[in-house]
């Protein structure tokens, strides 16, 4: 029973999806906490929708956008000789939309908690908005930050719908747990299905109560 492959090949994936979907959370979110537009709700709905959309809806149309077929995927393989679909490419990119929500909701609620009133303080001062952004805004956001980073690594790990769809079930490429477990039960590999999601579970119960916990000791420290 081989299972450090697809173990392997999904902290990858959940690795370099955190890494990018706090990159493109921050100003999302940072946007969303301060603007008074009109759009704001609907920029909300739309980062919101993967908590309502089925992931197999979700799924369907990336593999339709990724196709080599469209503008966005023959330009891929232009540049790449390689197709987006079924690809550990085109994993990523499914799961920066999927787990999108998971980055951009605790950013923004800790962006609000701090206000605006500290970039202020910090602008008369003579900081730059950057600077005041990454000295004073961030360091009281920490805890936004750092559940918005465990949610969005554990969301990833524990996707199926979408990778399934836009990645398939290839061996070392993208294969991931959940697939693998999928795999198991098909064949009526009980043990691996039961390892692999003996594992999933403790892992999920562990982020959850370590989020949990950031939270109550947030709140005791009142920040």
């Amino acid at each position: 029973m081989t299972l450090w492959g697809p173990v392997a090949l999904t902290l990858q994936l959940a690795g370099i999806t955190t890494v990018l979907l706090l990159l493109i959370a921050m100003p999302i979110a940072w946007w969303l906490a301060n603007t008074r537009a009109r759009i704001r709700p609907m920029i909300e709905a739309l980062t919101a929708l993967p908590l309502v959309l089925p992931p197999t809806v979700l799924g369907f149309y990336l593999l339709i956008l990724m196709s080599p077929d469209t503008a966005i995927g023959g330009l891929w393989v232009r540049l790449t000789g390689e197709a987006l679909t079924f690809s550990f490419t085109g994993l990523v990119i499914a799961s920066l939309f999927y787990s999108l929500p998971f980055a951009v909701q605790p950013l923004q609620a800790a962006f609000q908690s701090v206000g605006s009133g500290m970039m202020e303080a910090a602008s008369t001062l003579g900081a730059r908005r950057w600077d005041a952004f990454r000295s004073v805004t961030l360091p009281l956001s920490r805890r936004g930050v750092l559940t918005a980073a465990v949610l969005s690594f554990a969301h990833t790990i524990g996707e199926f719908g979408v990778v399934l769809m836009v990645g398939g079930n290839i061996p070392g490429r993208t294969r991931v747990i959940s697939i693998e477990i999928y795999s198991a039960v098909e064949t009526l590999d009980y043990q691996t299905a039961h390892v692999l999601s003996g594992g999933l579970l403790v892992f999920s119960f562990i982020v959850l109560s370590v989020v949990y916990l950031m939270n109550a000791r947030g709140v005791r420290a009142g920040v």
